[in-house]
């Protein structure tokens, strides 16, 4: 006699069709008592008359499935993934035992394959960090979030640049966006005056970990930072140290997520904008962000939590070409002359001290590419000096060899080159 397994679905059936075999119920009744169709329900039970339970049972009970692999090419995988491939990522083994071996499985096959005979990936996978959501700062300008940007933002109309900008952490309003060629110190530089002297001076800058803002922990400071125990600065972070703004370093792009989504924003709908103005050019497109900013400050600012503004004005005596801008210390030579690139500038006595030889002063490269010489706070009368011998023979023999390059000359048709026996 064949034994029969059937699972308690098909032992409930089991019941009922007996039940209607005595006659205690009726097949509409066991339709509902089984929740099938009265179809399906007499199919069964002619079934169970005329073979028993075993009608009850699946048909495809027992039988191995059609797409089963071969325990042979299982073996064989395992083999090839322990010897010949081995370190292999699951990926890469399965395109090469199609391409090498001729064997036609999906990576999601081999992996399965794989993990039964305890072989995982050889990849490790760092575990993904638990981050949670900070609160906003309470006021508008105790953090402003800057970064740059840079994008098709004409979408082949024109050159590819770089927005560079910032947004409030309180409020999301972006108080100045500005586009350039290329993220460098002198657009976070007109950022800060522009900011400066719209809404005043912000407590705090988050940004990321980019050279323009701090230097590398490797860098050595100089003999003259070590003695007066000062670390190496960019002339960004000088700035920001000048001004009493807070530097803070963000430690990844999920960190400064505003301004991360601020980009995102801004690559849909200002980039939608400049198509429709059609603009070619980083001028046009500067007119139409300048647009662009009230309409999206009106839509997304968000109220701050408390009222008020954490922006701090300047002083009475602030001075914005003595803060905004570049700072070099230089030593004056013994002729008063001290040296920026190509240009000299020749120092001017004063009331106070007839010569500045060998004086320590700070050369400052304004915003309109003047510049002014300092010592001790003092701003120092200057004026042009004449070059060096060196410097005047390395000027003449530039201007000399530009004058003796040899323009290159296309050969006219009839030249020997160009007739056929020679190609």
């Amino acid at each position: 006699m064949e034994k029969v397994t059937l699972n308690p679905r098909e032992q409930t059936r089991l019941k009922v069709l007996n039940e209607v075999n005595r006659g205690t119920i009726r097949i509409k009744q066991a339709t509902v008592l089984m929740k099938i169709s009265s179809r399906h329900a007499k199919r069964l039970l002619a079934g169970y008359r005329q073979r028993g339970a075993i009608a009850l049972a699946h048909g495809n009970r027992g039988r191995l499935p059609y797409n089963k692999i071969d325990p042979v090419i299982r073996e064989q995988v395992v083999e090839l993934a322990k010897s010949k491939y081995i370190g292999f990522n699951q990926q890469h083994f399965s395109e090469k035992l199609q391409e090498q071996e001729g064997i036609p499985l999906s990576r999601s096959t081999v992996r399965r394959i794989l993990l039964e005979k305890g072989i995982g990936s050889p990849r490790r996978r760092r575990a993904p960090r638990h981050r949670s959501r900070r609160e906003r700062y309470p006021q508008s300008g105790m953090m402003l979030q800057t970064d740059g940007s840079p994008h098709d933002w004409l979408e082949g109309r024109g050159p590819e640049f770089c927005l560079i900008g910032a947004i409030d952490d309180a409020t999301n309003e972006v108080p100045y966006a500005y586009f350039q060629y290329q993220e460098n110190t002198a657009g976070y530089i007109r950022m800060l005056r522009e900011i400066t002297g719209s809404h005043g001076i912000p407590l705090a800058l988050y940004h990321d970990q980019h050279s323009i803002f701090e230097l590398s922990e490797n860098k050595m400071p100089s003999l003259e930072e070590q003695l007066a125990g000062k670390r190496p600065r960019t002339q960004l972070g000088r700035l920001l140290d000048e001004l009493g703004i807070n530097s803070i370093s963000a430690k990844s792009p999920q960190a400064k997520g505003r301004v991360e989504r601020l980009w995102s924003t801004f690559q849909d709908r200002l980039v939608s904008e400049l198509r429709l103005a059609k603009a070619c050019s980083i001028e046009e497109a500067n007119k139409v962000l300048r647009q662009f900013l009230p309409d999206y400050n009106r839509r997304f600012t968000v109220q701050a939590k408390e009222p008020g503004s954490a922006y701090r004005q300047p002083v009475a005596d602030f001075k914005e070409e003595e803060v905004f801008c570049y700072k070099y210390n230089r030593t004056v030579g013994t002729d008063n002359v001290v040296r920026y690139g190509h240009q000299r500038l020749q120092i001017l006595p004063t009331p106070q001290r007839q010569s500045y030889a060998r004086c320590k002063v700070s050369l400052h490269l304004r915003w309109d590419n003047s510049l002014a010489v300092y010592y001790e706070g003092q701003l120092l009368q200057t004026r042009s000096a004449p070059l060096e011998a060196p410097a005047i023979r390395k000027q003449t023999q530039s201007l000399a060899l530009a004058g003796c390059q040899k323009q290159p000359t296309k050969p006219q048709s009839s030249h020997p080159w160009k007739q056929w026996v020679y190609r």
